[in-house]
């Protein structure tokens, strides 16, 4: 019987899942190769054989998504399967137009084929995009979980973006460790805030090792929070459904591919900035979960910010540094280093774009809806040093840091600066801590 053919269309993250639990042991299909875009330089590498396992001597090449048409000849593919997030409606018919062009069919993998079951209860925490406030509520939620006496293992959506085999299962537990293993400033984005709260992270490439690993981490696990990237849905099978909506962009939870999944799959749906947010685009936003999620439970919240040093920006001239992902390809145009800057009257907002210098400044040319912010690009050691060198450059009197971590400790910046943090502040609708508690119960886990 003649295999099929497969590339696996992806941005090293959800393509290397869904091979790993429903091609890798696969006989009726024959992976040729993976496509990657949206992370600068993660193409022209192989997923490495000792991940690819048995049926895959040799690993499988990686390309550049650019080469999709030429590689469907060339490997003579049957089946092009889509398997990265945060992208419009429009953006994947756009690719699927491409690979039936090219004479291959176009695929799209559900839960049923990729959730793996764990044996610890597990709450999820997901978004319709990138930006929406999924973190802080993944913090909510911990706090909570660690507060009734429970040991919380977060496991995180993947950002293997070095050595594939060196990230297969990757354990946090310090800030140290977040150097040790080279994280990039967006993978610290994300570790950061679990490991100085004194929880255990996972993540890395093969999340089914990492799952025994962390159901059997040493210090412990009462309940595996899977704390999503992007608006992808959960590797693991939920047992508490949590998603994050974001006003800033309403109607974008029914237009982005997979968070209306995420969406329709919610037990809590969380309304977060609506301190910042018009009422109307609230509304809207209501609207469209109880169109989707009829039986979802609806929360409203802030979007909390606080400031380390507010008298370091308050009536100067500020360069503002904000969250990468959701700059670009989250497509903000601003973060809660902006909202700080409105809210204590900064005398003016810097344009950094005329001192951008390298991938920086093809970042810009790239991402044209970013106008005065800076985005917190730090996927390579280049990247890093052309960020330094952009806010060095700057004309100002001092930066917000709006990123979740502290840039400091990764580049030098030769004019004050101060950090901004963010929480969830629930205002309306079911307490999140009852939910929690209601849970705990539910599952007997005291």
């Amino acid at each position: 019987m003649k295999k099929t053919n497969v590339i696996i269309i992806g941005a090293a993250g959800r393509d290397f899942h869904n091979f790993n639990v429903y091609y890798r042991n696969n006989e009726a299909y024959n992976v040729v190769a993976f496509t990657a875009t949206q992370i600068p330089d993660i193409d022209g590498r192989k997923y490495p054989k000792e991940l690819a396992g048995e049926l895959y001597p040799e690993g499988i090449p990686i390309y550049s998504q650019d080469e999709l048409p030429e590689l469907i000849k060339k490997y003579e593919v049957d089946e092009c399967v889509f398997a990265y997030s945060d992208v419009s409606y429009e953006h994947v018919m756009g690719i699927a137009a491409i690979v039936n062009a090219a004479g291959a069919n176009f695929k799209l993998l559900g839960l049923k084929d990729t959730m793996l079951k764990s044996n610890k209860p597990v709450i999820s925490v997901c978004a319709v995009r990138t930006g929406s406030g999924k973190s802080q509520t993944s913090r909510k939620v911990i706090e909570t979980l660690l507060a009734e006496g429970l040991k919380v293992v977060a496991v995180r959506h993947p950002m293997p973006y070095g050595d594939l085999n060196a990230q297969r299962v990757q354990r946090f537990a310090t800030v140290e460790e977040l150097k040790k293993h080279n994280c990039t400033i967006e993978e610290m984005e994300e570790y950061e805030p679990h490991v100085t709260r004194g929880n255990i992270i996972y993540a890395g490439v093969d999340y089914a090792d990492i799952l025994a690993a962390a159901e059997n981490d040493p210090d412990g696990c009462d309940v595996i929070l899977w704390d999503g990237g992007n608006n992808d849905f959960s590797f693991y099978e939920p047992d508490l459904a949590i998603t994050v909506l974001d006003p800033h962009r309403p109607g974008h939870e029914l237009k982005y591919y997979p968070g209306e999944v995420c969406l329709r799959t919610a037990d809590v749906a969380i309304i977060n900035k609506v301190d910042s947010a018009a009422e109307e685009a609230i509304q809207i936003v209501e609207n469209n979960i109880k169109k989707a999620a009829p039986n979802s439970v609806i929360i409203k919240a802030d979007s909390k910010i606080t400031v380390d040093d507010p008298e370091t920006i308050i009536g100067k001239r500020v360069l503002i540094v904000e969250d990468g992902p959701t700059l670009t390809h989250g497509e903000m145009k601003i973060g809660a280093g902006s909202v700080a800057a409105e809210r204590l009257g900064v005398k003016e907002i810097v344009d950094p774009r005329p001192y951008a210098v390298g991938t920086i400044k093809e970042t810009y040319e790239k991402y044209k809806h970013v106008e005065k912010v800076l985005p917190a690009m730090g996927y390579g050691e280049q990247q890093l040093k052309d960020l330094e060198a952009t806010i060095n450059s700057a004309d100002c009197d001092a930066v917000i840091i709006g990123t979740p971590i502290d840039l400091t400790r990764v580049i030098s910046i030769n004019k004050p600066s101060t950090r901004v943090h963010y929480e969830l502040d629930e205002l309306d609708g079911p307490n999140l801590t009852d939910i929690i508690k209601d849970f705990i119960k539910k599952h007997n886990l005291k």
